[in-house]
């Protein structure tokens, strides 16, 4: 609807091409000096993605990448993503009659982009792939359909981590299994069993004690029925409510145990799943984030009782390698938003990509990147390997997932304020989607973890499992020789593993992760890129902010094999 403050008086309201112009003769709104729009572009246009992608043995996916990538990018695909953060999740706990009916309604866009990443099996299908390489190119998938927009791959990544799981209840798994592996997205609550595909949350936290999971205060009471039972209880934080199935902690009488909860119960009647409201957070908009009452709800027991944590251990370790995974992508979407400004955008004289210093905050930003996108890769590939069977990657896969969750996700906040402020003003207004990408980039650092839960996890593994230290420093060891401030660093590392504390826990952990970074960057970047790493990561030759790169970095080297092409 026009007002009358937006229609300017004694004027014709016919469109017109032609530029207003003043009283001195000159055209007021003539547009320079901006850069197009960056959509179309591909989204896999990433040298690092693409080599990780191979190396790690997922090389025969590259062409169905690539067509996601141009998918990922195009403008309607972006437009998907700004309309469902623009248009947010609304709750409906009744309806007209006064039934309770709980139901959360998206933005048609937000099913666009589920209908995408479920059918591109970027939810639970690498479990039904018996192709070596399988969760790699699940997990490309998501470095690359993630441009698009982040709060759509929180239910694929609960779907993703949930099978799994649910394979400590074999019986449930049979039923389950095969509708959570599917590549059918299917919205709406009916009963499951009658549905193509289903999506899975899970429901884990609660208020009084966040990620001290052990002080649940929900309760489950065994029924007649071997195996069911029903809860009692408030959650805190369950994201997704329009899930099909939820996996939920609470206390049984044996203790602390893993419960199925289904939205709809096998004859067709709602479960009781109370949404009291949704979170009003600071990213993630499209997503709904709920409050969910449990009363007599029914569940079924995953798992021994008692043993809710061991049983969801390995959803632990698939939803925090998403979160390294989400924050090197929102690094190389918000790079390529920076690279694609300052090639478009002059200032005193030049182009701005051009302009010495600019070239060094771009030539930061993009090591990190690459840093960041490689390790998530080779996570990927150690979780491929351990689910396969191979124990020594396992190991690595526990230890490196939790360096990684913690590193990562913690340089993703800074990373996008750096890019973002590449485009100056422009980045700062909610039309260039750089302020929708700021907001999100904390949340990976707290979802599945703060920092301090997954530094004092990998003091946990060093202490409990002594093939974590073994695996980690034979990764390590791949490199040694090849750079003297990585073997260095090695070295520090190995010397304070023997004063390892709580209190110095970040400490050790960011070395074991930069020592990481850095070997595989060694072994596998170009020498501009993997010596410009080592000298400011591991050598000290670095300041506190991103763009304080030493003169001797090889920066067009390093941009030319991080910035897209562009046509």
């Amino acid at each position: 609807m026009t007002t009358l403050a937006q229609e300017p008086p004694y004027e014709s309201h016919e469109p017109s091409d032609v530029p207003w112009v003043g009283p001195e003769g000159y055209a007021t709104h003539d547009v320079t000096n901006q850069p197009p729009p960056l959509a179309p572009y591909d989204a896999s246009d990433d040298t690092a993605l693409l080599e990780g992608l191979r190396r790690e043995g997922a090389g025969w996916s590259e062409e169905g990448l690539r067509r996601l990538g141009r998918r990922a990018g195009s403008a309607e695909a972006q437009e998907w993503g700004d309309l469902a953060n623009r248009h947010e999740p609304v709750l409906r706990t009744h309806d007209r009659y006064g039934n309770r009916v709980d139901e959360v309604e998206y933005h048609p866009s937000w099913h666009h982009l589920m209908r995408v990443a479920v059918g591109e099996g970027l939810a639970g299908a690498a479990w039904a792939d018996d192709r070596p390489g399988a969760h790699v190119a699940r997990t490309a998938g998501g470095l690359v359909w993630g441009h698009t927009e982040a709060g759509h791959g929180c239910p694929t990544s609960m779907t993703y981590a949930a099978v799994p799981a649910l394979r400590a209840q074999p019986e449930l798994a049979k039923v389950y299994e095969p509708l959570l592996t599917s590549r059918e997205y299917e919205p709406g609550l009916r009963r499951p069993t009658e549905k193509r595909g289903l999506l899975a949350g899970m429901g884990m936290t609660e208020k009084q004690g966040g990620s001290d999971v052990r002080t649940n205060s929900t309760t489950a009471t065994a029924t007649a029925e071997p195996g069911v039972y029903t809860l009692r209880g408030h959650k805190w934080f369950t994201s997704a409510p329009m899930c099909d199935v939820f996996l939920v902690l609470a206390q049984a009488p044996g203790g602390l145990s893993c419960f199925l909860v289904p939205r709809v119960l096998p004859d067709g009647t709602r479960n009781t799943f109370r949404v009291q409201r949704l979170k009003d957070k600071l990213g993630n908009r499209s997503n709904a984030s709920s409050e969910p009452e449990f009363d007599g709800t029914v569940a079924w027991l995953v798992g021994p009782e008692g043993q809710g944590v061991k049983t969801i251990i390995e959803m632990v370790n698939c939803t925090r390698l998403d979160c390294v995974m989400s924050s090197a992508t929102l690094m190389r979407k918000t790079l390529v938003e920076a690279g694609h400004h300052v090639r478009h955008r002059s200032a005193f004289g030049s182009r701005l990509v051009d302009q010495p210093l600019m070239r060094n905050v771009l030539a930061d930003l993009a090591l990190e990147s690459e840093a960041a996108t490689t390790l998530t890769l080779r996570l990927a590939g150690a979780a491929d390997r351990a689910v396969r069977g191979d124990e020594g990657e396992a190991a690595f896969r526990r230890i490196a997932t939790a360096v990684g969750k913690y590193w990562v996700t913690k340089r993703g906040p800074a990373f996008t304020a750096e890019a973002l402020e590449c485009l100056g003003g422009n980045g700062y207004v909610e039309e260039s989607g750089m302020p929708r990408h700021y907001r999100e980039a904390p949340l990976l650092s707290i979802w599945e973890g703060s920092g301090n839960v997954n530094a004092l996890d990998v003091l946990r593994a060093l202490r409990r499992s002594p093939a974590t230290a073994h695996a980690l420093f034979g990764e390590l060891a791949l490199a040694r020789g090849a750079d003297a401030r990585l073997d260095a660093a090695v070295a520090r590392l190995e010397a304070g593993l023997g004063a390892a504390s709580e209190t110095g826990a970040r400490r050790l952990v960011e070395l074991m992760a930069l020592t990481l970074q850095g070997s595989l960057l060694v072994r596998h970047a170009p020498p501009a890129v993997a010596d410009a790493f080592c000298a400011t990561r591991l050598g000290g030759d670095w300041g506190h902010a991103f763009g304080t790169l030493p003169d001797s970095v090889d920066l067009d080297g390093v941009l030319a094999r991080a910035l897209p092409r562009e046509g």
